[in-house]
Formats: structure tokens, C-alpha cells, sequence
């Protein structure tokens, strides 16, 4: 039984539970410190050493009730990742960056989808919102990475806004693949299946401007820090309840809500106080994502798992070195670019919990247990990874 199980129920129990996962967090790191490891990878593993998997000091009911830290976690991390997409800056690569990413997400999607089906003669709709799933990927691990070694130049630009862009194309291939999904198992097309999803993550978009406008007005250089920090995360988490109540991602509302801020205002102060307040949080949520991983259902996951790990790298790799070529991009930005797109996890689970619905029970099951221990995997070698590729690049100065 979890240290905290009696507890588990209560505030004392919530508390204690928030303080085993920091300071895990924190003596964890300390070790990878030694490896030169970034801390991604050192907070995913803790979590699933000390998640109900393996030594169980945080109870699974208590682990289920913390996905409010990943929307608060994502929301802040694709706010940030609207900075990077100031006008005069998209205007120099911003065709290029369209075309790689549409490359590599669909490259990615569309070698998942054709091997699970032909390899293992799966169904036709389970293999497609895998294939679906697979174009997304997570910038949370990959920006944490370029923050922890103070990244910067074209590649870290480019990768940033690819990654940026992968979860508009993941959402949109989810939504297309889902309609056509649900159609097969109803027999019909419905008018608000197919309208009504584009039609929420339009108007989700719409209220991340409006929101940008707003804080714009708002936030005047006689403002408080305090008091900045304050409106912003008051807009960051209505955008994500509100989204949450018609279950749209806000990912892309958020990234836009920053994107809009930055080119209005030209303020980056914002951007760097929030970059302040998010440590514990990201830690949390990292943390949280290793104790997601039930170790027993990588069994489940069984050849169908490896090959969709594996597939979805050479996928993304591929789509990103071939069309780099093509827009004549930078060698070492082509050579490189697909091993910072290795990390999947935030908008992957969630996308999987709805695939999970719309299957059929065991089906479903199969494709978030997939997607779950895939995740945790793609978020302990991504950090390497994209530490590798930013360091090749020669990114990171001074190493």
C-alpha cells in the first residue's frame, strides 16, 4: 500500500504527495547532472520509479487527478512558443517552415498508419488515429531542453517554430481521420461531427487574439510585475477551461495568444517572468508523465508498440531531411532538425483518450496503452536527442 493511500483522499495527503515529487525531482536531477543529462529525462524517470508502477509512493488516484497540471504546463509552454513567431522573422523562412513541417508531420503519419495496417493486418480505423496521433509532437521536453543550455540562432528558430506548428497539423489530421472513423462504425456522416470540431478550434483561435488584444490594452509599462503575471495567467487558464468545456486542445489558442501578444506589443519581459514562474510546474509535469507509464501494459503494447515507436522516428526524421533539401534550408538544420521532433506527449495522450472513446473497448485500449508507454519513452530519449542535434548544430556555445 502507497505511503499516502489513507491520506490520499485528503489535503494533507494532496500536499505530501506535491513534496515527494519535487524533492524526487530534484535529487533525481542531480544525478543526471553528473551524466550531463538534461533534466527532462531525469524527471521522467523518477516518475515512473515513483509512480504505482513500480515503487508506488504516489497513489494512481491521486496521479489521475492531476491533469490539470498539464494544462496548465501546456498552456504556459505554447504561449512561449508564440514568441518565436514575430512577423518580420516568418516572413524570411516562414514558406519553409509550412513546408517542412507539413512534410514531416503527414511523412510521420502516413508510414505509421500503412505499417500497422499491412504489418499486422489491424484494422483500417485503428491504424489511421494512430497514424493520426503520430504527426504530433510535444515542445514541451524539446523547449526545456534549449532553455536548460541557453540555445540560441536559426536551427533553435526553425525547430521551434516546426514544433510549434506540428500540433495545428496533428489536430487537423485527428479531426478529419476521427469523422471519418466515426462514420464507419455509425454508417453515416454527421453535419456537427464533421463541422462542429474546426468550428470550436476557429473560435478557440479567435479568443486567443481577443485575449492578446485585451492583455495589449491592458498591460501598460506603469503595470506592476506582479500584476502582469497575474493577467496572464488568468488568460492562459480561461482559455484552457474554456476549451476544455467543448474538449478542443488550447494548445493552438495559447501559442496564438502569444504570437499575437508579441507582435502587438514587441514586449518580451512578459515572456521571461513567465518563464520564471514555470520551473516547479514543468517539473510536475514531467514528473507526472513518468508516473503515467504502467510498466505491466508495455506488455500490451507488445510488436504493435515497437513498431509504431520506431516507424514514427524514421518518419519524422525522413519528412525533415527530405524537405529541407527541398527548400534549399541550411545542411546542418536538415541533418538535424528531425531528432529534436522525437518527443510526443501532452496533445498525443489526449488525442489518444478520445480515439480510446470512438473504438471499441479493447481496441481503444490498445491505442492509448500505445500511446502512453511510447510517450514516456519518446520523452526520456528526446531530451538526448534534441541536446545532441542543438549541440551539432552548434547552437550551445561554448561546449
Amino acid at each position: 500500500m502507497s505511503l499516502l493511500q489513507i491520506q490520499m483522499d485528503g489535503t494533507a495527503g494532496i500536499l505530501l504527495a506535491l513534496c515527494i515529487i519535487l524533492i524526487a525531482g530534484f535529487l533525481f536531477t542531480r544525478l543526471t547532472n553528473l551524466f550531463r543529462l538534461p533534466k527532462v529525462t531525469g524527471y521522467i524517470i523518477v516518475g515512473v520509479l515513483i509512480g504505482p508502477g513500480v515503487l508506488g509512493l504516489i497513489p494512481s488516484g491521486l496521479v489521475d487527478h492531476m491533469d490539470f497540471v498539464s494544462d496548465i504546463a501546456l498552456a504556459c509552454i505554447a504561449f512561449s512558443v508564440g514568441k518565436f513567431f514575430k512577423l518580420e522573422k516568418m516572413r524570411q523562412t516562414g514558406l519553409a517552415v509550412i513546408f517542412v513541417t507539413l512534410a514531416e508531420a503527414l511523412m510521420a503519419g502516413i508510414l505509421v498508419t500503412l505499417s500497422v495496417w499491412l504489418i499486422f493486418h489491424t484494422s483500417i480505423d485503428f491504424a489511421l488515429l494512430l497514424g493520426a496521433v503520430a504527426t504530433a509532437t510535444a515542445p514541451a521536453s524539446t523547449i526545456m531542453t534549449i532553455r536548460q543550455y541557453h540555445a540560441k540562432g536559426e536551427f533553435v528558430r526553425i525547430l521551434l517554430q516546426v514544433v510549434a506548428l506540428d500540433d495545428a497539423v496533428c489536430l487537423l489530421a485527428f479531426s478529419a481521420v476521427s469523422a471519418v472513423v466515426t462514420a464507419d462504425f455509425e454508417g453515416t456522416l454527421t453535419v456537427s461531427g464533421v463541422l462542429l470540431p474546426p468550428l470550436y478550434n476557429v473560435l478557440a483561435l479567435l479568443l486567443g487574439g481577443a485575449c492578446a488584444w485585451a492583455l495589449s490594452r491592458i498591460i501598460t509599462p506603469a503595470r506592476s510585475k506582479d500584476s502582469r503575471l497575474i493577467l496572464l495567467i488568468a488568460g492562459l487558464l480561461g482559455i484552457s477551461g474554456l476549451c476544455a468545456l467543448v474538449d478542443v486542445s488550447p494548445l493552438m489558442s495559447c501559442m496564438l495568444f502569444g504570437a499575437v501578444y508579441v507582435n502587438l506589443t514587441n514586449d518580451k519581459k512578459l515572456f521571461h517572468q513567465l518563464d520564471n514562474f514555470t520551473p516547479p510546474v514543468m517539473a510536475l509535469f514531467f514528473i507526472e508523465s513518468g508516473m503515467k507509464l504502467d510498466v505491466a501494459s508495455l506488455k500490451t503494447a507488445g510488436l504493435v508498440g515497437i513498431v509504431y515507436f520506431l516507424v514514427r522516428i524514421i518518419g519524422k526524421y525522413a519528412g525533415a531531411w527530405f524537405s529541407c533539401r527541398i527548400m534549399h534550408l541550411d545542411k546542418k538544420v536538415g541533418n538535424y532538425l528531425g531528432l529534436g521532433l522525437i518527443p510526443q506527449a501532452g496533445v498525443s495522450i489526449g488525442l489518444a483518450a478520445l480515439g480510446q472513446r470512438i473504438l471499441p473497448p479493447q481496441v481503444g485500449t490498445q491505442l492509448l496503452t500505445i500511446i502512453l508507454s511510447s510517450s514516456v519513452l519518446y520523452e526520456m530519449i528526446g531530451p538526448a536527442c534534441a541536446k545532441f542535434a542543438i549541440l551539432r548544430s552548434g547552437s550551445i556555445h561554448g561546449e
